[in-house]
């Protein structure tokens, strides 16, 4: 079983990133920056926040649903706010997704957030809300149950350095994989934690038993050329055993994100 987590950017690097998702297929992408913006019909809108202007692919969640017609999608929004069609604003949910082979059997699922609570009017302020998302599914080849969770880590303006926010989010990752998981099942938490490696967040997680794959096999950065500022890390992903993993790797080529998408074969 393959397991994928990626951070698309809003869908910047659309031309590469669709067909490199559709090519690999995995069994479970975990996508987060997702967007979704049903009122509109055109394919690219803008971001605004001060200086901070992106384009963002507008129905960024309906590309990847055409990309994997053979998966189950779940949207999970964390905020509805306005992209901009010139000057013109369009609601747009913004969050991320998880999308399950067909062929996989979904036995349970948990959603909820880790930071703040649903923002109905506007991204709010920073550090924004953030959810998260997890599915339990019956991996036949293994005869096991597995449970994967992923969010996307708050951005905090003033860097990566720990915060009693960023600590109670992975306390409450860890509270929502719990619920879910069957005390037999392979766990997997992932997602773009927007951490440094050394951060209190990784750790209190490995208090609870989970082994992080990305520095501990060896790979110096989780992000590809298209970022340019300083710090290589923000995408995590953690396994309650070393056993059940396959293979695990960063994937920098194709580069389909300023991040690098995490591949895990269990």
């Amino acid at each position: 079983m393959q397991v994928m987590c990626l951070n698309g950017w809003g869908g910047k690097l659309h031309d590469k990133l669709v067909p490199y998702v559709e090519s690999a297929a995995p069994d479970i992408l975990c996508l987060q920056e997702v967007i979704h913006s049903p009122a509109s019909e055109k394919d690219w809108l803008t971001y605004r926040d001060g200086d901070h202007i992106l384009p963002q692919r507008a129905n960024f969640f309906r590309d990847i649903c055409e990309a994997l017609p053979d998966h189950t999608a779940v949207f999970c929004p964390a905020a509805q706010g306005v992209l901009w069609d010139e000057s013109n604003p369009i609601p747009s949910q913004w969050g991320l997704a998880t999308f399950v082979h067909k062929s996989v059997p979904i036995i349970g699922q948990v959603q909820g957030f880790v930071h703040k609570d649903y923002s109905p009017v506007g991204y709010g302020d920073h550090p924004r809300s953030r959810s998260a998302h997890g599915v339990r599914v019956y991996d036949y080849s293994a005869n096991r149950a597995v449970s994967v969770t992923h969010m996307h880590g708050l951005r905090d303006l003033n860097g990566k350095m720990d915060t009693p926010e960023r600590a109670d989010q992975a306390r409450k990752l860890l509270d929502l994989s719990r619920r879910m998981a069957g005390p037999d099942d392979a766990v997997v938490l992932c997602g773009d934690f927007n951490v440094e490696p050394h951060s209190e967040t990784l750790t209190i997680l490995a208090g609870a038993g989970l082994t992080e794959l990305v520095t501990g096999r060896g790979f110096d950065s989780t992000r590809s050329s298209h970022y340019k500022k300083a710090g290589r890390f923000a995408d995590y992903m953690l396994v309650n055993s070393d056993e059940v993993v396959k293979s695990f790797d960063v994937v920098r080529d194709p580069e389909v994100s300023d991040h690098c998408p995490l591949l895990l074969e269990l």
